[in-house]
């Protein structure tokens, strides 16, 4: 079994290893072990040490232990339910091997009488004698026995002795495989082989050894072929030639005339780096990522007059309805009378869809605004020349390829995110994509002063309310739950509603996620409108949405948020340019987890530092708030313990895509590692 390149025995069905039956099998698989490489990543957690065997008056009740006996008696009932039992001794006292469900032939075979015997088991006391029920290893040879076991998490329906020795079967039969890493990358690891890393990493004396060469030349693998998958469609997609399109910077000045302030500097190189790309021979696939309020909108506006003024037709897709209604209502208020562009709202009558589609069809419109429903089948461009997708999170790898083939080879693609992620997680979840990146917020734009402050000081909040209505603004106020819970003491947003909706009658909206979408429109109309004065509300409002007028945030139980969600939350207010406040309410019980949080939050309005922090402190599985379908699903790598790692693939990548250097020789590491479709057109 030991060929060099031989990689396809770890990417084999389970059932080529002895002893996995269906049982076996079906177990493994509802861990989402679908091969013999997944096992290999279902690490031990601890060990049971057999390595030292035991006088039967040496014992403790409740531990494993390996003892050498000689049974004397056979016991075995005539009475169903109850056990067969073998009574044992050694020099020092006596003890009962304990057996349900086995056969009487099977016990006196593994249990001959008067032969010495290695037993290994947990021990318990029945009747004041020491027995063993249904022990782990019985053998003549103790040898097989008197060693340290693995105890792994996957073994609920499995026993330890089977899981072992499945591991020892597949750890014995590893490939071995020509090694894909140069000298200099190699002696950065202590010269560990895959091979070698693996064995030690299922080796009882090195769990958890997090600093070791073998350990981190393995997270190394992980995150360089991650990032080898992400820089090769990278370079598909510029391979990929178009007609270039040609702009003055007439449109630039236009919009610039029309606004109260000045582009940052941030703003003018992203904008400077997406016209690079727009008139290039290449196909466009960049990120546009900044902080809340960062000015990402007006960027892409600004550009896709450019690629309209090439002759090309735009779409522009929001996450919401409400969303892409605001962003083609400041399209109008910025672009020339002579644009012609339309919002695809569910709110369109059949009549209106109709001529929509029918003159998009005919390049009557330049720029259509909507949310996915816009690239239905039956909807169809003239010219489409330009894609962008604003708040584009929850798009993953494979999900962004299928987007960038759809628009054709003419297509340019901008993504914009809102979510400020650390330098290390960049490639990982970005890598396929080129990314700008807007830290600096606009000058007209002041920071949100952000306060703490304990429930039972609701009353001195209601008059901060009640001052800041007075003086012209809105108000959010964040619940975690929907309704009341008796499990959880969170405040919830139907009981908040009632108690606010006494003090400003009539002037109370309520927005949680079990309203029906069109509902939610209309409240937020209502707010918009300011018809509304507070609107309470979950974190369903976290996303994306533009209330200028929406000075003051009241968040509830905030200790109960990550770091990220806290600060995307805050950014729904401070869009004008008035002075905004966040107010962090929290009990008296917080835990230094979460002092921590929220002190980082009122000393810091920089998105990107902030979720730096939020990952130290959470890890960045959880650091979008839910488990965000871009980020692979690192076994050993740490974006946080193993930053170094991260920066080393990120300079080899540049390297390699500098020097046009051949990959092939990373085909074992691709398959292995990222085993999708996607990477199949590549090696």
């Amino acid at each position: 079994m030991k060929n060099k390149n031989n990689y396809d025995y770890l990417l084999s069905d389970l059932t080529q290893l002895t002893g996995v039956g269906k049982k076996t099998m079906a177990i493994l698989k509802k861990k989402k072990v679908n091969n013999i490489f997944d096992l290999l990543w279902k690490l031990p957690k601890s060990y049971t040490d057999r390595s030292q065997s035991r006088k039967i008056n040496e014992l403790q009740i409740g531990n494993i232990h390996t003892i050498r006996v000689v049974p004397i008696k056979y016991n075995f009932p005539r009475v169903r339910n109850l056990p067969n039992r073998v009574n044992c001794e050694d020099d020092t006292g006596k003890i009962d091997c304990v057996f349900f469900n086995s056969y009487e032939g099977y016990i006196r075979k593994i249990l001959p009488l008067n032969e010495e015997v290695t037993v290994s088991g947990k021990i318990s006391i029945f009747k004041n004698k020491y027995q063993i029920t249904n022990p782990t290893y019985v053998s003549k040879d103790s040898s097989l026995i008197e060693k340290v076991h693995n105890k792994y998490s996957l073994t609920e329906g499995i026993s330890e002795k089977v899981y072992n020795k499945i591991i020892a079967q597949i750890l014995k039969n590893l490939p071995i495989l020509n090694e894909w890493h140069s000298d200099e990358i190699m002696k950065i690891f202590g010269m560990e082989s895959w091979n070698n890393s693996i064995i030690k990493l299922h080796d009882p004396a090195n769990i958890a050894n997090y600093e070791s060469n073998f350990y981190r030349r393995l997270a190394y693998d992980e995150i360089l072929s991650s990032f080898l998958v992400n820089s090769e469609i990278r370079k598909k997609i510029k391979k990929i030639k178009k007609a270039s399109k040609f702009f003055t910077s007439i449109p630039y000045k236009n919009i610039i005339s029309k606004l109260n302030f000045n582009l940052t500097n941030d703003q003018k190189k992203a904008l400077e780096n997406i016209n690079k790309d727009l008139s290039s021979k290449s196909k466009m696939f960049r990120l546009l990522q900044g902080d809340v309020g960062s000015g990402k909108t007006i960027v892409s506006l600004i550009s896709a007059l450019n690629v309209i003024e090439s002759n090309f037709q735009v779409a522009f897709m929001a996450p919401t309805e409400i969303l892409a209604r605001q962003h083609f209502n400041l399209a109008k208020q910025l672009f020339p009378k002579n644009i012609k562009i339309k919002l695809l709202s569910s709110k369109s009558d059949r009549l209106e869809k109709k001529k929509i589609i029918d003159e998009l069809k005919n390049h009557k419109i330049n720029m259509l605004f909507g949310t996915h429903a816009i690239f239905q089948k039956k909807i169809l461009f003239y010219k489409l020349g330009y894609i962008i997708i604003d708040e584009q999170h929850k798009f993953g790898v494979r999900q962004r390829k299928l987007l960038s083939d759809k628009g054709g080879k003419n297509c340019d693609i901008l993504l914009m995110s809102a979510t400020p992620i650390p330098r290390t997680l960049t490639m990982s979840i970005y890598g396929d994509m080129d990314v700008s990146i807007i830290r600096e917020k606009p000058n007209h734009r002041k920071e949100i002063k952000t306060y703490s402050k304990l429930e039972n000081k609701i009353n001195d909040v209601i008059k901060f309310v009640k001052k800041s209505i007075k003086e012209g603004s809105q108000i959010f106020w964040v619940c975690p739950l929907i309704e009341e819970s008796k499990k959880l003491d969170h405040q919830s947003a139907i009981e908040k509603y009632r108690y606010l909706n006494k003090l400003f009658p009539n002037k109370v909206g309520l927005l949680h996620g079990k309203i029906e979408n069109e509902e939610k429109e209309e409240i937020l109309n209502k707010f918009l409108n300011k018809e509304y004065l507070v609107l309470v509300s979950t974190t369903i409002i976290e996303v994306g949405i533009d209330f200028p007028n929406a000075n003051v945030i009241i968040i509830e139980n905030s200790n109960k948020f990550g770091l990220s969600q806290l600060h995307q939350l805050r950014g729904r207010v401070g869009r004008g340019s008035k002075q905004a406040t966040c107010i962090l309410l929290f009990k008296s019980n917080l835990s230094v987890n979460a002092k921590k949080r929220i002190n980082i939050l009122k000393n810091s309005n920089d998105g990107f530092k902030i979720s730096e922090e939020d990952m130290k402190l959470r890890g960045f599985g959880d650091l979008l708030g839910f488990k965000q379908s871009g980020i692979k699903n690192f076994k050993l790598a740490d974006p946080i313990h193993n930053e170094d790692l991260f920066i080393l693939a990120e300079k080899q990548i540049r390297e390699i895509e500098k020097e046009n250097i051949d990959i092939k020789k990373y085909k074992p590491l691709l398959k292995l590692y990222d085993q999708a479709d996607i990477i199949n057109d590549i090696v």
